[in-house]
């Protein structure tokens, strides 16, 4: 239990470290978990509609559309047309609103990627398959 009650532990320090960024920077929590959707969806080299955004969030319609607009008229993001289906618009994030991210979660970041430094490559395996396994367990409800 110490390890669960760790990562618990984890999981609120970075919830508080999320909610100051956000309200640094005057947005709500919301904003900062779809900013982070957006741009895991980029990585994955995945485009983001309003849709797609709003089921990740569990948002309904009306919210995903009021979430967009605040993020879309603070710069954050912006809506992009599809070439070929005028009618499919996916949302990127702005490259200035992934500065902002990195000057305040950048340090976090480095620090925890050198503590995995110290780890050769089963404990690695054995971090990701825990890490992975939790992820799924809470994504199914507990």
């Amino acid at each position: 239990m110490e390890i669960v009650h760790l990562l618990r532990a984890v999981a609120v320090e970075l919830g508080r470290h999320s909610a100051r960024f956000a309200q640094r920077n005057g947005m709500h929590p919301t904003d900062v978990r779809a900013l982070v959707a957006l741009m895991d969806a980029a990585r994955a080299g995945e485009e983001t509609t309003a849709g797609r955004l709003g089921a990740a969030l569990g948002l309904n319609s009306a919210g995903t559309t009021a979430l967009v607009d605040r993020l879309e008229r603070a710069g954050h993001v912006r809506r992009l047309r599809g070439e070929r289906d005028r009618r499919k618009v996916t949302i990127v994030v702005d490259e200035r609103a992934v500065a902002l991210g990195w000057s305040h979660f950048g340090p976090l970041l480095h620090r925890a990627v050198d503590l995995l430094r110290d780890y050769d490559e089963r404990e690695l395996a054995a971090i990701r398959g825990f890490l992975a396994g939790v992820l799924d367990a809470t994504a199914q409800g507990g």
